[in-house]
């Protein structure tokens, strides 16, 4: 519910507090005074848009600034979603600043129009005898017949199955449209993957044979220098073997003398040992080394298999080649699989059908028996606020299966005797719709939890008798519901559990909207006013303080 309210800077209000009660408010005032001026404020903290017209002093920021306790409206997966700090004590501000720049804030953090907006359907309903297009809409109809019918749980069912039914749905016919490309594609696919097994190819094959034909194609010229690197180091007969083993045996002799002798002969044997090392590997290279015509075009012809392969199928690697190949294996797996895995989606789809049917049909059953109920008890509301004459149908008609169920719903209604009620689009006056908008809220308001409900001078038209019934009808839903009603009937402003009184102050150079909360004394002369003028008579303080006690 509302806690506080504070509007600065805002069109004729200048500063303007107030705190309303928990259960009935009633705001008064002259015609001009600001009470719409309010509910534009009001707006800003609902999401809706404004510009710099708004200012009170044209360089100075509005601000609107709204506290709310939200302990029982179930909000916290909302706060969560929206990655909002979440307390019980809510507070929602708007800011427009002199240039016309518009910020929204809940719980001082910034959030955009639209996350605003989404959270005031949940924090408060304004209603007014012009606000009355939402009951033509037949998605709010049926949110009525489902308050009425507390179809909730069933609903909230019916709508995760529809879920999973959508998605089977989607998944069979995505499959379908998959399964029949695949089978298109099925022999092309099959062409390049007995391409790619007969090519037999394997990881780290390219390399090697890039490898291997660097040898090939340099063979002559690489065992002609293996050669002569033999020769030089083993077979000549002033071969480095035969030099180094003549230096060696030389320092040999003489290493006894010397330390330093001694370490030229360590060093010089070690090199000569790792030099024959090394001629004896150059004779084995040059000793087996072959140059083979046969396999250099054998080489030359895998690479060009292997790289055909490659600018084929625009890759650089037998990696991603082989890559390839597994991927046309397991389309054509899944082409010869398509049947068996066709019926196993298409039994999925057939059992949340099946499931889907008996929710939707529990659904249209629980709906249907509370029509009578809800007709019966909107007549009789209907008739209470003054329209005796008034009837009132709900249509029912079966529809393929959406997320609400399988019912197109319609209420009709007829005001007048004689009359067939008709779409609630095409009949009845602003003053006939706003009354049957107030029975179907009070309907509502006994059956879910609404937020704060506030009432726009939706007692227009009616007087006396209706109004006083009107008013214990809104002390009734007051009870669990915080209600705030502008109006301007005795009746109706002396029920309030707080009265405010909305009024111009022109004292200044420009004039002021303020309101105040009105005491016990004051809501006697305010109520006697509305009775019998701004003198008021002696018997209209009267009725003012029996309105005020009874």
């Amino acid at each position: 519910m509302l806690q506080k309210l504070i509007i600065k800077n805002y069109a004729l209000i200048k500063e303007l507090h107030i705190e309303p009660d928990a259960g009935l408010n009633t705001i008064t005032g002259e015609t001009g005074a600001g009470k719409s001026i309010m509910l534009g404020a009001v707006g800003l903290l609902l999401g809706k848009r404004a510009d710099t017209k708004v200012l009170y002093q044209e360089d100075e920021k509005c601000v609107v600034e709204g506290t709310f306790s939200i302990k029982h409206y179930q909000l916290k997966g909302f706060f969560e979603a929206e990655d909002l700090d979440y307390e019980d004590e809510c507070i929602v501000r708007r800011e427009i600043s002199a240039s016309g720049k518009s910020r929204a804030f809940i719980n001082d953090t910034p959030v955009t129009l639209d996350i605003l907006k989404s959270l005031g359907a949940y924090l408060m309903d304004v209603h007014s005898q012009h606000q009355t297009l939402l009951l033509g809409d037949q998605d709010f109809q049926l949110q009525i017949i489902d308050a009425f019918t507390a179809t909730n749980e069933l609903l909230s069912k019916y709508q995760q199955t529809y879920k999973e039914y959508k998605r089977a749905e989607k998944t069979l016919n995505s499959y379908q449209q998959n399964a029949q490309q695949l089978q298109q594609e099925h022999d092309f696919n099959q062409f390049q993957f007995d391409e790619l097994e007969k090519a037999a190819l394997r990881e780290g094959e390219q390399e090697e044979l890039e490898e291997r034909l660097k040898v090939l194609e340099n063979g002559e010229y690489i065992q002609q220098k293996l050669s002569e690197a033999d020769t030089i180091l083993e077979q000549s007969e002033y071969s480095a073997n035969n030099s180094l083993h003549d230096a060696v045996e030389a320092l040999r002799s003489i290493q006894e003398y010397n330390k330093e002798y001694q370490d030229l002969f360590e060093r010089l044997n070690s090199a000569f040992i790792e030099v024959q090392d090394i001629a004896r590997a150059v004779e084995r290279e040059n000793s087996g080394f072959e140059h083979d015509p046969n396999e250099l075009i054998q080489t030359q012809e895998r690479l060009s298999l292997i790289y055909q392969l490659q600018q084929k199928h625009h890759v650089e690697s037998v990696t991603e080649l082989l890559s390839i190949k597994d991927a046309l294996d397991e389309k054509l797996d899944t082409t010869q699989n398509a049947e068996d895995h066709l019926k196993q989606l298409e039994d999925a789809l057939a059992e949340k059908t099946e499931q889907l049917n008996k929710l939707g049909e529990q659904l249209t059953e629980t709906r249907q028996a509370g029509f009578g109920a809800l007709e019966k008890e909107l007549i009789q509301l209907l008739s209470d606020l003054g329209m005796a004459d008034a009837s009132i149908k709900v249509n029912h008609q079966k529809q393929a299966p959406d997320k609400s169920g399988f019912d197109d719903i319609s209420i009709l209604f007829s005001a007048n005797k004689g009359i067939a009620p008709q779409p609630l689009k095409s009949v009845a006056s602003g003053g006939e719709f706003s009354r049957l908008m107030f029975a179907l809220k009070f309907v509502m308001a006994d059956k879910v939890a609404m937020p704060t409900i506030i009432f726009d001078e939706i007692d227009t038209g009616i007087s006396g008798e209706i109004a006083l019934k009107m008013v214990n009808m809104m002390l009734k839903m007051a009870k669990s519901h915080q209600v705030i009603t502008i109006s301007h009937l005795p009746q109706i402003a002396a029920k309030g559990h707080k009265h405010y009184f909305v009024y111009k102050d022109n004292s200044a150079e420009k004039s002021v909207s303020k309101i105040k909360l009105l005491s016990k004394e004051e809501r006697v002369i305010e109520i006697a006013k509305m009775i019998g003028g701004e003198q008021p008579s002696e018997s209209a303080m009267k009725s003012a303080e029996e309105l005020l006690v009874s």
